[in-house]
């Protein structure tokens, strides 16, 4: 993959999260600057979406702990734990939430 298409992935993954953000139905919020997209949750905790250009990764920082994610065909998948990035996501703002949150690839 170049920087470009990596660039260009990473800015679509973070368009459609801050869509879902917005119409979901838990009260959460976000913010997005310089390659970091902070989905903030009603007790304060946050979700951190961390671009990592150099290594072409997707970090992403929970209330529980850190993960590190690759592209692999068309998907993210995490490093650690072989989780497809979408489904850790539900799995984990459901579980920061304390309610289920479901989000879709576009």
């Amino acid at each position: 993959m170049t920087d470009q298409e990596y660039h260009q992935l990473i800015e679509d993954l973070f368009i459609n999260l801050e869509e879902q953000v917005d119409a979901c139905e838990v009260d959460l919020d976000y913010e997005s600057a310089s390659g970091i997209l902070e989905i903030i949750f009603p007790d304060g905790s946050k979700i951190i979406l961390n671009k990592q250009a150099p290594l072409h990764q997707l970090w992403v920082a929970t209330k529980f702990n850190g993960h590190h994610f690759e592209r692999h065909g068309d998907k993210w998948i995490d490093n650690r734990s072989g989780a497809e990035f979408w489904q850790f996501m539900n799995d984990a703002a459901s579980k920061q939430a304390g309610t289920n949150i479901v989000w879709e690839a576009e």
